[in-house]
């Protein structure tokens, strides 16, 4: 396996999604087996989030580190929409939400964005340990807040970028308390959408609150968005303003020092195909599901791939990609070039 080094953290390439998938038990057991095989392999990267699978997703991960070393895992989960429970038999979500949440001023009405993500300091407060709680540990490696740029839709920019700042110290105060390493942003479409765009997030003006909020020692060192083969923004887009100039999102990491999860590498099987043989060549792999895999894990500025394996035999299948050397960026670009 191979791996990278980050601040104090040395990351697998390859990571584990926990995205997809009923919230059942035989499901649970599926993620529980194939966790632990992938820790046996070398992968110590485990991604999830409140919401996934009616927070079923996280709790699997808890009961995995029942039997394993905590320090071998670096866990990531993420707050900001409203989870269902599977534990609780909700019949009124409305209701629930009302009485949960809103009267007891987590959050108001006007808080709640038509997808229902919500970003105020008691809310994500909530949400953090909740998952401190479903994961059953003592502390979070990193912490996303989940598509904050939905916000966007309710809120101006700079009103958006208050909320980020009062979030922001809730998360460094509980680093201080150490309940969690870093943080940063999962994000769909913030930081892969032209600048005009509603729901458009500045990297280098976010990492700037950031500094305000906890100096230069800040927390703020990840972030997480899609990369695939049919979205390839991340890279290709100059959408990053700083010192009069435009970067890409993948540019603009690497100039600040972040680390990049990407998600969706295989847009959830939708680009998973038969390739011909000239395309295999040039991916420099022999199987049709590694020319994605092979294509985001090359490109440059991205740390590691998330890929969502509940099934021991796809992880098997997909780890093999660990075989075969990666691409060059010159082999990038060219990839880049011949298919304009």
């Amino acid at each position: 396996m191979n791996y990278k080094n980050f601040l104090d953290l040395k990351l697998s390439e390859i990571g584990i999604g926990t995205y997809l998938g009923s919230p059942d038990e035989n499901t649970n057991k599926n993620y529980e087996e194939t966790i632990k095989k992938a820790v046996e392999l070398g992968i110590n990267v485990v991604d999830t989030a409140i919401n996934y699978r009616d927070m079923e997703s996280e709790r699997v991960i808890g009961r995995v580190l029942k039997n394993i070393d905590r320090k071998s895992l670096i866990i990531s989960t993420k707050g900001g929409y409203f989870p269902r429970d599977s534990r609780l038999k909700v019949e009124n979500i409305t209701q629930y939400l009302k009485e949960n949440f809103i009267d007891k001023g987590i959050v108001s009405k006007e808080d709640i964005t038509p997808y229902g993500n919500m970003l105020t300091p008691k809310y994500i407060d909530w949400s953090f340990e909740k998952s401190l709680e479903n994961l059953d540990t003592d502390y979070i490696d990193i912490y996303f807040l989940h598509n904050p740029e939905d916000q966007l839709q309710i809120v101006d920019k700079q009103t958006f970028y208050k909320k980020l700042w009062t979030v922001f110290r809730l998360l460094e105060g509980k680093v201080n308390q150490g309940k969690l390493r870093y943080y940063g942003l999962a994000t769909w479409n913030g930081f892969r959408v032209p600048p005009d765009h509603i729901q458009h997030l500045n990297l280098f003006e976010i990492f700037d609150i950031a500094k305000d909020v906890g100096g230069e020692n800040h927390h703020f060192r990840f972030i997480q968005l899609p990369y695939n083969l049919a979205m390839t923004e991340s890279y290709t887009l100059k959408n990053q303003y700083y010192n009069g100039k435009l970067y890409s999102t993948l540019e603009a990491t690497q100039i600040l020092g972040i680390y990049t999860y990407i998600s969706a590498p295989l847009f959830q099987g939708r680009i998973v195909r038969r390739f011909d043989e000239n395309a295999k060549k040039l991916f420099k792999v022999e199987k049709d599901v590694h020319i994605p895999i092979q294509f985001v894990r090359s490109t440059p500025g991205v740390g590691t791939v998330l890929i969502g394996m509940s099934k021991v035999n796809h992880l098997l299948e997909n780890i093999e990609i660990e075989n075969y050397p990666k691409l060059e960026k010159e082999e990038i670009d060219f990839i880049f070039s011949s298919s304009r």
